[in-house]
């Protein structure tokens, strides 16, 4: 399995319709994020896509520097725990520090405590009861 930058033509609604967001043009989505400089998405591919990451570049407004944010990381459940997550995630940190990031950041619902098992086994660290995430839907803008 090697791991390599996304496709538009990359077959990733259904993995990520099984991390609970059903997609209606994922190609599209990918398009996008490939087009940003500021953004980059990796698939896991052995003849079909495993997996998927998508991480962000972010800079701090505080101090120099940036940050990376991984917004999706979704494995196929047929290859969950071999491992594909982990280079996923690798691939990211890479494109991150190549980038100038010093920091990863991850969010996960409280519900994935698997996710958040992985998570930790790599090296991050829980920020739940120092920080908050405060989240505000915005109207369409016309």
């Amino acid at each position: 399995m090697r791991i390599r930058p996304a496709l538009s033509a990359d077959a990733i609604g259904e993995l990520l319709d099984q991390l609970g967001y059903p997609q209606d043009s994922p190609a599209v989505r990918i398009q996008t994020w490939l087009d940003d400089p500021a953004c980059a998405v990796y698939v896991a591919d052995d003849g079909e896509v495993q997996g998927v990451i998508a991480v962000q570049l972010c800079r701090f407004f505080e101090r120099d520097g940036a940050w990376g944010r991984i917004t999706a990381l979704v494995v196929s459940d047929a290859v969950r725990g071999q491992g594909v997550g982990s280079r996923l995630v690798a691939a990211a940190e890479a494109f991150a520090a190549d980038h100038g990031c010093v920091r990863m950041e991850v969010t996960s619902a409280d519900r994935r405590v698997a996710a958040h098992k992985f998570y930790q086994g790599r090296g991050y660290t829980d920020q739940a009861g120092k920080s908050s995430r405060f989240l505000r839907e915005l109207p369409a803008s016309q």
